[in-house]
C-alpha cells in the first residue's frame, strides 16, 4: 500500500485505528484526465483539420531557422580567410539565389555585403544568376539597389551574355512546371522577356554573345518547340469550348421559340407574357444566347490565329479568358431557362439523331421526356404543341389524344 494516501478512521477504542485509501478520489481523478486527454486530443484534431496546426508548424521551423541562420552569420563573420574560403560561402549564396531563398540572402548581405560582387563558375553575378533561373523575388530584392544597379545591368557572362540572352533562355524544367498550359508558360515566358528588357539599355538590346546570337534569336530558337505545344494546347481548348458554346446556342434558340404555354391563337402572343416569371425566361435566354454567341466568336478568333510569338503575350490569352468568361456565365444564365424547357441533341453509333424535349408547364409543373428519331422532327414539335394546349386549358384538355407517333417514357 505504499504510495497510496491513507486516511486514519477512528473507532471507538482509542487504541484501534483502520487506514482506509483514498479510492473515490483517485478515480474522479482519472476520469478528469481522460476527459482532457480527450478534449485536448479533438481539439488538435480540429486545428489540423481546418490547417491551423501545420500553419503553426511552419511558422515555429520559419522563426527557428531564422535563428539558427543569424548564430550561423555571427560565426562565419569570426572565421579567418582559408576557414571562411573553405566553409563555401559563396557556393551556398548562390544555391540560395538559384532557389529563391530570399530570407537566406538578406541576412547574409547585411551580415557580409561583399557577397554582392561574387560570381559562379561561368562568371554570372547574383544579378544574372536571379534572372536565368527566374527567380521575380531576388531580381527584384537586387534590381531594389539604386547603388548597385548600373553595375549589374552592364554585366556579362563568361559566354558574353547579357540579362537579356539569359532572359531569352528557355526556363528550367521546375519553373514551367508551376504553371499548367503550354500557351499559358509561353506567356509566362513572354512577360518575363519584356521585363528585363525594359530595364535594359537601349543601344544593348541587339548585342551579340560569343555565338553571334542577338537575344531575339536565343529566344525564338529555344522556344520554338513551345510555341507549336501551345498552339495545339489553344486549339484543343478552344474546339472543346466552341462545342459546348454551339450546343447552348442551339438550346436557347430553340427554347427562344418554344415558349412555355405556348401562343394565343387569336393575337400570337404568348400565354404567359404577362407572368414576372415568363419575364424572367425570356431575359435569362437572350443573355445566355448572346454570352455563349460571344464566346464562340472568341473561340472562333483563337482556331484562326496565326500563333505568333507575341500573340501569346495579349492576344490569345484575354480572348481565352474572355471567351470562358462568357462561356460560364451563358451556363450559369441557362439554368433558369432550362427549368422550363430543354432540348438537347444527340447522336448515337448508329448515326441516327435523337432529340430529347422537356417541357415543364409553368402552373402545373408537368414534366415530359419524349425521345424521337431526326426525321420525326416535326412531330416532336407537334407534340410540344400538344403540351402547350394541355397546359393553357387546363384539365379539359387532358383528354386530348397525345399523337401516337410519340414514344414517352
Amino acid at each position: 500500500m505504499a504510495g497510496i494516501p491513507m486516511q486514519s478512521i477512528a473507532t471507538t477504542d482509542d487504541n484501534v485505528r483502520i487506514n482506509m485509501p483514498h479510492q473515490s478520489l483517485s478515480e474522479s481523478k482519472n476520469i478528469i484526465l481522460q476527459v482532457l486527454s480527450k478534449l485536448r486530443g479533438f481539439a488538435i484534431n480540429l486545428l489540423a483539420f481546418f490547417g491551423i496546426k501545420q500553419i503553426y508548424d511552419l511558422k515555429k521551423i520559419h522563426i527557428y531557422s531564422d535563428k539558427i541562420l543569424r548564430c550561423m552569420c555571427e560565426y562565419i563573420s569570426t572565421l579567418d580567410y582559408e576557414a571562411y574560403d573553405k566553409a563555401d560561402v559563396h557556393g551556398a549564396f548562390h544555391n540560395a539565389v538559384e532557389n529563391g531563398m530570399v530570407g537566406f540572402i538578406s541576412e547574409v548581405i547585411k551580415a557580409f555585403p561583399h557577397l554582392m560582387i561574387s560570381v559562379d563558375g561561368n562568371r554570372r553575378s547574383l544579378f544574372l544568376s536571379s534572372i536565368a533561373n527566374r527567380q521575380e523575388k531576388v531580381f527584384s530584392l537586387f534590381y531594389g539597389l539604386e547603388a548597385s544597379r548600373e553595375e549589374f545591368i552592364s554585366i556579362v557572362d563568361s559566354s558574353g551574355n547579357t540579362m537579356l540572352h539569359l532572359a531569352a533562355k528557355l526556363s528550367p524544367p521546375s519553373q514551367l512546371a508551376r504553371i499548367s498550359g503550354a500557351a499559358l508558360q509561353m506567356q509566362r515566358e513572354l512577360q518575363w522577356y519584356k521585363e528585363v528588357e525594359s530595364i535594359m539599355n537601349p543601344s544593348d538590346k541587339r548585342d551579340r554573345n560569343t555565338k553571334n546570337q542577338t537575344p531575339r534569336e536565343i529566344f525564338t530558337s529555344d522556344h520554338k518547340d513551345l510555341v507549336v505545344k501551345g498552339e495545339q494546347w489553344m486549339k484543343e481548348a478552344a474546339t472543346s469550348c466552341t462545342v459546348v458554346g454551339a450546343l447552348i446556342i442551339t438550346i436557347m434558340f430553340a427554347a427562344a421559340f418554344t415558349v412555355p404555354g405556348g401562343n394565343v391563337q387569336e393575337t400570337g402572343y404568348p400565354v404567359f407574357k404577362d407572368e414576372k416569371s415568363f419575364t424572367v425566361f425570356i431575359v435569362a435566354d437572350a443573355i445566355s444566347l448572346f454570352s455563349s454567341s460571344t464566346s464562340v466568336l472568341m473561340f472562333l478568333g483563337i482556331l484562326t490565329s496565326r500563333y505568333a510569338e507575341e500573340d501569346f503575350l495579349r492576344s490569345l490569352p484575354t480572348k481565352l479568358i474572355i471567351g470562358l468568361s462568357m462561356l460560364f456565365f451563358s451556363i450559369a444564365a441557362m439554368m433558369y431557362p432550362c427549368d422550363f424547357v430543354h432540348v438537347a441533341a444527340i447522336s448515337p453509333a448508329s448515326g441516327d439523331f435523337c432529340i430529347h424535349i422537356w417541357t415543364r408547364n409553368l402552373q402545373q409543373k408537368n414534366e415530359t421526356l419524349v425521345l424521337i428519331n431526326g426525321d420525326r422532327l416535326l412531330e416532336a414539335i407537334e407534340y410540344i404543341r400538344f403540351l402547350s394546349e394541355r397546359g393553357t386549358e387546363g384539365t379539359s384538355s387532358n383528354n386530348k389524344q397525345r399523337p401516337p407517333c410519340m414514344e414517352v417514357d
